[in-house]
């Protein structure tokens, strides 16, 4: 490490300038410096892509979590979800089932730490908490950890999500390696501002999903079936986006391993939601999912255009009959994309093409992005995860563009602007369309 450019040094320097003021100094609504700032980290990430060579990949690893450890001792400046994690957190604490009950129930009945001034911090409170297992599991050991200390337990969750992100790298490199792919691709993942701003700095748990997605790839890739099936199931039991990565995977597997395998993925989640399931929870958690897609609005594409069509013939917001639409129509073409050419069992998965896997469900995470009625920021990560074994990168463009959906916050409101939404759908499609007649851009790698 000792041995690279000084400019490298200032660069990392530079850097760490930039993550430090994001973590303890500007607030999401600060557009003037917050756009700045990120601009900045995203062009000096993009100069490091460019110019780094595979024995400078374990200096810039070392940045990257130096930038991370950053964020260590600060609470989120641009996401409030997190007091949500410790709500849910203290009712796991003292005996209480999230799922049960509204917010505003909880808070009349005099349980430790859940109480007014945590309930007013609350973004969603007219409605049920939506987190699965795995990741209410994390909240609940937050608060065991510090009890009384909102920051005590940011810093509980936070250790554990860069554990996590370390163990993304490791099994990426580890990946990358194996699938002969170039090591400096590591980079763009572990350098991303937008995975370490909205990972580590903002909480959010698709650094599990993540950690758990790839980590079922490379065990399926040294033939450990079953512990893959459970590593998925502990992604999905993070999250539930990853439950669309199945029908990809099982048309690569076939038809007598994919039984085999997706046994031990239901009999895994069955184990993860037990504490949850009964049949007040199931209501509870499907009324959330169904308000999730049919009330909320953030960052679409398709559904937008819908939207407008429905302003211009009906005269008003048609989400609450089109979300449910829109969500089936991604369903079935991710159900097509998956099985377009059918099972193709094979005797061994050494014989699997985990590079054209990893890009299908490139696509698949595609498809439900463009028809989803939300689309936050951090959901992008997912992808540039996953891009990181392909040729393709338009989804490092769509990290650095999103992060302009963060214009539409003041200090007490929200209101997006919807030129700006329009430019970033503009610019990741057209670099998309591109890469697409790119002939660079459509080969891949094969497994050796």
């Amino acid at each position: 490490m000792l041995s690279q450019k000084p400019k490298y040094y200032v660069l990392m320097l530079v850097c760490a300038i930039g993550y430090g003021l994001l973590a303890y100094s500007i607030q999401r609504f600060e557009t003037q410096y917050l756009l700045p700032v990120y601009a900045t980290l995203f062009f000096a990430y993009g100069w490091v892509i460019k110019q780094a060579q595979e024995e400078q990949v374990y200096f810039w690893l070392i940045s990257a979590f130096i930038f991370r450890f950053i964020f260590l001792f600060s609470l989120p400046s641009l996401s409030d979800d997190f007091y949500r994690f410790i709500w849910d957190g203290r009712l796991w604490s003292a005996g209480y089932h999230p799922f049960s009950e509204l917010p505003s129930v909880y808070v009349q009945q005099g349980i430790s730490g859940v109480d007014q001034e945590l309930f007013s911090k609350l973004n969603s409170p007219e409605y049920f908490t939506i987190y699965p297992p795995v990741s209410q599991f994390v909240f609940w050991l937050s608060v065991k950890i510090s009890p009384q200390s909102i920051l005590g337990s940011v810093i509980g969750m936070r250790i554990i999500l860069l554990l996590a992100d370390a163990g993304t790298v490791f099994i990426m490199y580890k990946l990358l390696k194996r699938l002969s792919l170039s090591l400096v691709n590591t980079l763009l993942y572990a350098l991303n501002p937008l995975v370490i701003i909205e990972l580590t700095g903002n909480l959010h748990f698709e650094g599990l999903v993540i950690f758990f997605v790839l980590l079922s790839v490379y065990l399926l890739l040294n033939n450990r079936w079953m512990t893959s099936a459970l590593s998925i199931a502990l992604a999905i039991g993070s999250k539930l986006v990853p439950l669309i990565f199945l029908p990809a995977l099982f048309s690569r597997l076939g038809i007598k391993r994919s039984l085999t395998y997706g046994l031990v993925t239901i009999l895994t989640l069955s184990i993860c939601f037990l504490p949850l399931f009964n049949l007040e929870v199931i209501r509870s958690m499907s009324e959330s999912i169904g308000l999730y897609f049919n009330r909320f609005e953030f960052n679409a594409s398709i559904y937008y255009l819908v939207r407008e069509y429905g302003f211009w013939k009906y005269g008003y917001n048609i989400i609450q009959t089109v979300g449910w639409k829109l969500g089936l129509t991604a369903s079935i073409l991710i159900l097509l994309l998956s099985f377009r050419n059918g099972f193709k069992w094979t005797p061994g998965t050494q014989q699997m093409s985990f590079s054209a896997l990893l890009t299908d469900w490139m696509w698949v995470l595609c498809v439900y992005f463009l028809f989803t009625t939300i689309l936050h920021p951090w959901y992008i990560t997912t992808l540039v995860a996953i891009s990181v074994f392909t040729t393709f990168r338009f989804p490092v463009i769509w990290s650095g563009l999103i992060f302009l959906t963060y214009v539409g916050y003041t200090a007490n409101s929200f209101q997006e602007n919807l030129w700006l939404t329009a430019f970033e759908y503009v610019v990741v499609i057209g670099y998309l369309i591109f890469e697409l007649k790119s002939n660079k851009s459509l080969r891949l790698s094969s497994v050796k």
